[in-house]
């Protein structure tokens, strides 16, 4: 583990690297070394994710910072490592996996007068490592566009993310259904440990492993746990207990705001709560339930609205993998029981936010699923009814002199809605003026990373052209903003964006 301070890391003295995973040992990892490639360049950077590390935009584009973020040097004090975990993917056990094409530099920590916190940085695209299996490490420059963009955007509306600190491209050539070139993506968190971290440890029966990270993660981020009465003082079995509310909390969200993760593998399920691992994922346009975003799923395993049953079965499997530490199944199942009183508590009050109320009211549920059933019904737009329904609210709040037929434009049962809006009104009585759609604005956002918006940037970065990558990148940072210069990003979506098929090799 290095711990002093870095003389050269493409950045000013001051900033340190260390790696407390490697500490765990080599049964946790593998060491390795990126794989360069030729004309780096950069395609997108946030500003906001630079700011974790202490770092403006300005001081991170920098020749050596770009050599660094790509794996074409290593940061002196970095120390460049793949994990392993197992995990079940699509419901089947699969076995040991791994870090197939990332790369965990380490921990950065910056200066304390740069007002920044440490995060692991990893490389996600950097070449072969020990668990590539029959891949070749690489990422390539569409998907990476995606992960950035969204990453990024979920921080922006509030939801428990990785970050992306940029994306950087390469003329290296990349083979999956079509030639393709190279690109990485540098990602931030405190860690990515996942639950198949714990999985493999259990599953081969290495219980003094299992327990070192158990340990390990609990000292650094559920310290509580150590010291929690609930469970019977049991730390893994609270350590479960506050990983189920975590998930439970994120996944309320996701639903709230109509994201599809696509891949809801346990080996893609992060141990902090965190949405991890942008692949074949979408925000809904038209509502539809059972909306399946990932082409690669047949069997329809992951469709929108089995998320929250998936995670639930997801940390099941978690709670089997701790199993061994906890030494008591009626605990275990106590901690995973939470998730069932914790997810529809957390969905209400999503949902009394996105209709204004200040907090959850009798009849709410009610009120939230009926319109639900009125949009899928009609297939209106998820994302455009909701911010429709904000300037409603506003409008009638403001006493507005003309009719506004907005919402009820959206759909083909008129009756139907309008039915609902005059039981929405009625909630919408007793709450002071103003409060309401306020908080809709700032919980129904503007902008969301919509399939052919993220198409339309790429095929621009095909061609060299970075200015939507950055354009949509500003959008999606404020989502709840107006911002009038990027209307178009809000339009209803074309009709060939139903065509686009995105898979795990996206």
């Amino acid at each position: 583990m290095h711990d002093t301070p870095s003389d050269r890391t493409g950045l000013a003295p001051g900033w340190r690297w260390t790696n407390s995973f490697a500490t765990l040992g080599t049964d946790f990892y593998s060491p390795m070394a990126t794989q360069a490639v030729a004309q780096p360049h950069w395609v997108g950077v946030s500003a906001s994710a630079a700011t974790l590390l202490g770092l403006t935009p300005e001081a991170l584009q920098t020749p050596d910072w770009l050599n660094i973020l790509v794996g074409n040097q290593t940061a002196p004090g970095s120390q460049p490592l793949s994990s392993v975990y197992s995990g079940h993917q699509f419901g089947v056990w699969a076995g040991q996996l791994g870090d197939g094409r990332a790369a965990l530099l380490g921990e950065l920590t910056p200066p304390p007068d740069h007002h920044g916190v440490a995060q692991e940085v990893q490389l996600k695209g950097s070449g072969l490592t020990p668990y590539s299996r029959m891949g070749d490490g690489r990422a390539v420059l569409r998907s990476s566009i995606r992960e950035f963009l969204c990453s990024e955007a979920m921080h922006g509306l509030g939801i428990p993310t990785t970050r992306a600190l940029s994306v950087i491209g390469a003329d290296h050539p990349v083979y999956r259904e079509q030639p393709e070139t190279a690109a990485v993506v540098a990602r931030l968190a405190p860690s990515f440990i996942r639950f198949g971290h714990f999985e493999h440890f259990c599953h081969h029966n290495l219980h003094p492993q299992l327990r070192q990270l158990a340990d390990y993660v609990i000292d650094r981020f559920y310290p509580a746990c150590h010291t929690a009465t609930t469970l019977n003082g049991n730390a893994y079995a609270n350590f479960l207990q506050a990983v189920t509310e975590r998930t439970a909390k994120m996944v309320a969200q996701w639903q709230a705001v109509g994201f599809c993760h696509g891949v809801m593998n346990t080996d893609n399920m992060s141990i902090l709560g965190l949405t991890i691992d942008y692949g074949p994922f979408q925000f809904l346009d038209a509502f539809d339930p059972g909306h399946i975003c990932n082409h690669s799923d047949n069997q329809g395993r992951y469709a929108f609205y089995k998320q929250p049953n998936v995670a639930y079965w997801n940390l099941y499997c978690l709670g089997q993998a701790l199993l061994p530490l906890i030494e008591d199944q009626d605990l275990t199942i106590a901690a995973l029981e939470t998730y069932k009183t914790i997810y529809p508590v957390a969905v209400d009050a999503c949902m009394a936010a996105k209709l204004g109320f200040p907090e959850v009211r009798q009849g709410q549920r009610e009120l939230a699923d009926d319109g639900l059933r009125l949009l899928a019904a009609d297939r209106v737009d998820y994302s455009i009814f909701w911010r429709r329904l904000s300037h409603w609210v506003h409008n009638r709040e403001n006493n507005a002199g003309t009719q506004d037929d907005s919402v009820r434009d959206l759909f083909l049962d008129r009756d139907g809605i309008d039915a609902w809006l005059l039981r929405y009104s009625e909630h919408l009585n007793d709450i002071p003026r103003g409060l309401a759609a306020n908080l809709m604005m700032k919980t129904n956002p503007q902008y969301v990373l919509r399939n052919h918006l993220g198409e339309l940037a790429i095929q621009a970065a095909k061609n060299k052209d970075f200015a939507a990558v950055a354009q949509l990148q500003q959008a999606l940072e404020r989502p709840f903003d107006e911002q009038p210069q990027f209307a178009s990003f809000a339009d209803f979506p074309p009709d060939w964006a139903s065509g686009i098929s995105i898979s795990c090799s996206s």
